[in-house]
């Protein structure tokens, strides 16, 4: 049998408080979602990885990733060159531009690959958060979470979009923020998109939940060149089985 995952929730947190504020707002913001040192270890474990991939839009095709290995082969001209299309694309469709990990789906697999990020995962995705998750969201057939980590570094971004993809089964989007120092000025923030031409942003944030529902208009602001750190986090859905 799989060993759980050493993660614990803050036993303070209120449901039915966070329930109503969902419901009223599409938007929750849980600062201190994780106990003890949960958000310390996972902070530590992504500077410390090297596995890292820039994933970027490429339009129809559904984008491309670069690991490190390969970036760092790039000349200063095909740099260049890759920025400047990718700025491009930015200024009239979806585009962004990030590093990621992702985690496994599958429960089997991610118990056998270990680590942080799949305990996470598997954390969110059962027990007592699963039950915490679905009362917040009023969503009572979430079955699993799913889970990428991700950094963003001066000059990355993630333009508007509403998650919505037909077959997913999403029904509610989180990003854990694991981002110990920040400034609003360095850029990076979450910004919900009103109809009134209204934005509202959210900092990046260290042990913060941020949880909203699908469909909603959303993306995330450039991370400037003044940023001191890269902006990290864990991001995913809330999904109902297929």
């Amino acid at each position: 049998m799989a060993a759980e995952p050493g993660f614990a929730l803050d036993p303070s947190l209120d449901g039915d408080r966070l329930a109503a504020r969902y419901a009223a707002e599409g938007v929750v913001v849980i600062d201190g979602w994780l106990a003890g040192d949960g958000a310390a270890r996972l902070h530590a474990d992504l500077r410390g990885r090297g596995d890292w991939r820039q994933i970027v839009s490429s339009g129809d095709t559904g984008g491309y990733e670069l690991d490190r290995a390969t970036r760092a082969g790039m000349s200063e001209a095909q740099r260049a060159q890759l920025d400047t299309a990718i700025y491009a694309a930015a200024r009239y469709g979806f585009q962004y531009r990030f590093e990621t990990i992702r985690v496994p789906d599958d429960e089997a697999a991610r118990a056998a690959e270990g680590g942080l990020l799949a305990d996470l995962a598997r954390f969110l995705s059962g027990g007592a958060v699963r039950d915490l998750l679905r009362r917040i969201t009023g969503a009572e057939d979430i079955a699993f979470a799913d889970a990428q980590a991700t950094a963003y570094s001066p000059g990355d971004f993630l333009t508007g979009h509403d998650d919505a993809v037909a077959g997913k089964n999403r029904r509610a989007a989180y990003v854990l923020g694991l981002t110990p120092q920040w400034r609003t000025e360095w850029g990076g923030l979450l910004l919900f998109h009103g109809q009134d031409g209204r934005v509202r942003g959210i900092e990046p944030g260290f042990n913060r939940l941020s949880l909203f529902r699908v469909p909603q208009m959303h993306s995330v602001s450039e991370v400037t060149r003044a940023a001191a750190y890269r902006r990290y986090s864990i991001t995913g859905w809330l999904r109902a089985a297929g």
